[in-house]
């Protein structure tokens, strides 16, 4: 539906609740804001097809301001808030955007200004900046004559190297035209006006982003948490009456290790659907969570390339356990690395056809390297995984992040799983490190519940424990402990960056 037929409709019910503050921004609110922005931009000669970006906070206009993109049928890029300058600098740049947005809070684009010919920021002002509110104020609250669907072009979190910008075709539909997102959603989670829709992660991630401004789409109420907190993610639940969700696996993890007494507090009944994505979910870990909320657990795989979409509820998943469930878009292959494809039940690289296509911005090698090596259309997100005889799937881990320990191929998510639920452990990562003798060796880095653990004992008692579960190659055979793990507030490890410090400090050869 489109957003000024529902804001027409239901001009004071809350489309924005920020969970925190408990600021509303209504469905009139944020038709109106939105448009005043894309009379903005429209009068700053930014056309269909035109790209903006913008770096914020969990902000309550930053759903309006996605939103005067998409009706203005432009390009919009939203930007991690955790990106220092450098990072930023490539990525506005390599968006191509004519307008960038940010806050007084977000320091990084404070100190140094992307070189674009529109600046705007929210709630104060730096050197190159102009006011946010003072320019959009100045305009109408009318839609712009040329209304037409814009889309998202996000980039990759870069846990493997340079984000990636994904740009999808723009189809330049009428303003109001569902999408593909919106069939799925509707199908799968059945939301409608009455929804209310608890979003936990940062808003730039691609999922919190798509899924609030598709359940707009539906008269839904989104209430976004500025930052999660397992306790306080409980209460957000209750006392909104959440009936969708939208979670990643450590969210699931860190609200099971709260206190017995302390999750039995919380009335989380009204919940219909919580949706979890963008990670492997730990078996022991979707059990506790379906025995707690019951069988509403759905689960997908997919990826900001939207290649695929591949969808499991409670029931299949009890009978399957472990899988992510069977496509509902584009159709698996498992192939080797020479591109024959395997048989059920050997792990291999997941390529997908039939489904949407995608390239990654300005870089054709990058888009290439994505392709079947056959040549036969498919396209893969780069992990591993295989199918069992009924067609679901099972993820065994990213590519990227294999470990051939002499000669023997070993996937590291196995032992994280395991790990991930020891009652010690608040995060865990696994990944080879050099070994003279077999080329590499299986590390954990661990963040353990507290930092007084952090000793020979528990590093012992971590790899017995392992050594219980799995076949003692698979095991870590050293265990390092942080107060910290470099973590996306999404889910998402930067396994990259404590890998490379490890191989960094391999020592050359003659």
């Amino acid at each position: 539906m489109h957003l000024g037929q529902i804001a027409a409709q239901t001009p004071d019910k809350p489309a924005v609740v920020m969970a925190g503050s408990g600021r509303v921004v209504t469905f009139r609110e944020l038709n109106e804001e939105s448009n005043r922005l894309a009379q903005l931009l429209h009068a700053e000669g930014l056309r269909p097809g035109d790209h903006i970006a913008f770096m914020l906070e969990n902000h309550p206009l930053y759903l309006a301001i996605a939103w005067a993109a998409q009706r203005s049928g432009l390009y919009y890029t939203a930007i991690s808030t955790r990106l220092q300058h450098e990072e930023l600098a490539y990525i506005v740049d390599n968006c191509e955007a004519k307008a960038f947005i940010t806050s007084a809070s977000m320091e990084t684009a404070a100190k140094s200004p992307p070189d674009v010919p529109l600046r705007l920021m929210l709630g104060g002002t730096a050197p190159g900046y102009d006011s946010y509110e003072e320019r959009v104020a100045q305009h109408p609250s009318a839609p712009i004559e040329d209304e037409c669907e814009g889309v998202d072009m996000l980039y990759s979190s870069g846990t493997t190297g340079r984000p990636k910008g994904v740009k999808p075709a723009l189809s330049k539909a009428p303003m109001g035209e569902p999408g593909p997102l919106y069939q799925l959603i509707s199908l799968l989670f059945q939301p409608d006006a009455d929804s209310v829709y608890l979003s936990p992660a940062p808003l730039y991630h691609a999922a919190p982003l798509r899924y609030c401004l598709t359940l707009h789409r539906f008269g839904a109420t989104v209430v976004v948490m500025e930052k999660f907190d397992p306790e306080q993610a409980l209460a957000a639940i209750e006392k909104y009456g959440a009936t969708h969700s939208q979670w990643v696996p450590t969210m699931f993890i860190r609200m099971l290790k709260l206190p017995e007494e302390t999750r039995a507090r919380f009335d989380v009944s009204s919940l219909r659907a919580a949706v979890h994505a963008a990670a492997p979910c730990p078996v022991p870990v979707k059990e506790r969570m379906i025995e707690w909320w019951g069988p509403i657990l759905h689960e997908y795989y997919a990826g900001t390339e939207g290649n695929c979409f591949v969808y499991t509820n409670s029931e299949d998943w009890l009978t399957h356990k472990g899988t992510v469930g069977r496509c509902v878009l584009g159709e698996v292959h498992v192939c080797d690395e020479e591109g024959n494809e395997l048989p059920p039940g050997e792990p291999g690289t997941l390529y997908f056809g039939n489904g949407p296509e995608f390239e990654y911005h300005d870089d054709d090698a990058k888009t290439a390297a994505s392709r079947d090596p056959k040549g036969r259309g498919w396209s893969t997100l780069g992990d591993v995984g295989y199918v069992d005889g009924d067609g679901f799937i099972y993820l065994t881990d990213r590519r990227a992040y294999m470990i051939i320990s002499g000669g023997v191929n070993i996937y590291p998510q196995e032992a994280e799983n395991v790990l991930a639920v020891h009652p010690r452990v608040a995060d865990v990562a696994v990944f080879g490190v050099p070994d003279a003798e077999m080329g590499e060796a299986v590390k954990a880095v661990v963040q353990p519940l507290s930092m007084d653990d952090a000793g020979p004992e528990l590093e012992a008692e971590l790899i017995a424990y392992c050594r219980e579960h799995l076949a003692g190659y698979k095991c870590p055979r050293s265990v390092d402990f942080r107060p910290e793990l470099p973590r996306h507030p999404t889910g998402k490890l930067y396994k990259r960056l404590l890998k490379d410090e490890y191989w960094a400090e391999r020592p050359t050869t003659a």
